[in-house]
């Protein structure tokens, strides 16, 4: 069977400060053709046009927190969004805050969108469903920084069961019978037996998950938010012989983010902003192996399928 796209593009992987090769925070998260950009840090519909993501496609813009390097390519997104004649509504999760910015830009530009905008707000209450539909669950959860922050769980929902048509005509079961079998149901045949609905069917793939932890302190509470996920982002904006600095400016080290992704029993932890007074980032992954194994760095335009 073929299994429905799960798929993480990184626009921006820098921190605070871009580099002439890394851009703020921004992820495009692809799952069964749903899109949903994570973050917009400055130059994220550059980034979209660079790397070939259809940015009107976006139904759906997760805002960790606010400070700039994670909000501020949304206005100009925004704007090219309506220039370019988007009708569809938008939804944008976020702290509250940003709505009041985008009105303040909108009203003192004199801008009239040709789209409505659908806020919902985030809070630090613990796990929060943020949005459902028939292939997708996203929560929020909190996150430990300076301000106000959150990450965000995608969680695909389990498919139906695959049929094995050539027993489903062995035992002459009525095609009416399929969504019953689908749904974990057992059904009769022609003669009125019982068929157990593992004869005639496949367990489909198991769902699969995707956690992306913004800004924050090294925080245990953490791992009950993301435990068993399959991809982890976490951020390291510094390596250990700057934990003091991080502890500081309420940052993660990448073995920090190991240690989290190791008592989360995460399948693969992903190591992103990074602060710009580091050139090299092989050594992000050294560190971070010391305690998890299956960790990659973020880099501007890398895809991966989870």
């Amino acid at each position: 069977m073929n299994r429905q796209t799960f798929e993480l593009l990184i626009l921006g992987s820098s921190a605070a400060t871009p580099t002439s090769e890394r851009n703020p925070s921004s992820q495009l998260l692809n799952i069964a053709e749903r899109s949903f950009l994570i973050d917009c840090g400055e130059s994220t519909q550059i980034q979209l046009r660079r790397f070939k993501a259809k940015f009107q496609s976006i139904d759906h813009i997760f805002i960790s927190h606010m400070h700039g390097d994670h909000f501020f390519g949304l206005p100009g997104l925004l704007s090219s969004m309506h220039l370019l004649g988007r009708k569809q509504k938008l939804r944008i999760y976020c702290p509250k805050e940003l709505k009041d910015i985008i009105d303040l830009i909108n009203k003192v530009s004199d801008t009239h969108l040709n789209y409505s905008i659908e806020w919902i707000f985030t809070n630090g209450n613990g796990l929060n469903l943020l949005f459902e539909d028939s292939k997708v669950q996203v929560y929020s959860f909190p996150l430990m920084h300076r301000i106000l922050c959150t990450g965000f769980l995608f969680k695909e929902k389990p498919l139906p069961k695959n049929i094995d048509k050539q027993k489903l005509e062995e035992h002459g079961i009525s095609v009416a019978d399929i969504l019953l079998l689908k749904a974990g149901k057992d059904v009769h045949d022609e003669n009125g037996n019982t068929i157990k609905n593992s004869e005639l069917t496949i367990e489909p793939p198991p769902p699969r998950s995707y956690a992306y932890c913004s800004d924050t302190i090294f925080n245990e509470d953490i791992v009950q938010y993301v435990k068993n996920v399959d991809l982890l982002y976490h951020e390291s904006t510094f390596l250990e012989d700057n934990a003091e600095r991080a502890k500081k400016t309420f940052h993660s080290t990448a073995r920090q983010a190991a240690e989290i992704a190791r008592q989360a029993r995460a399948g693969k932890l992903l190591l992103g902003h990074f602060s710009v007074r580091y050139g090299e980032l092989e050594q992000f992954v050294n560190e971070a192996r010391e305690v998890f194994n299956n960790c990659e760095i973020c880099q501007d335009g890398k895809k991966i399928s989870v």
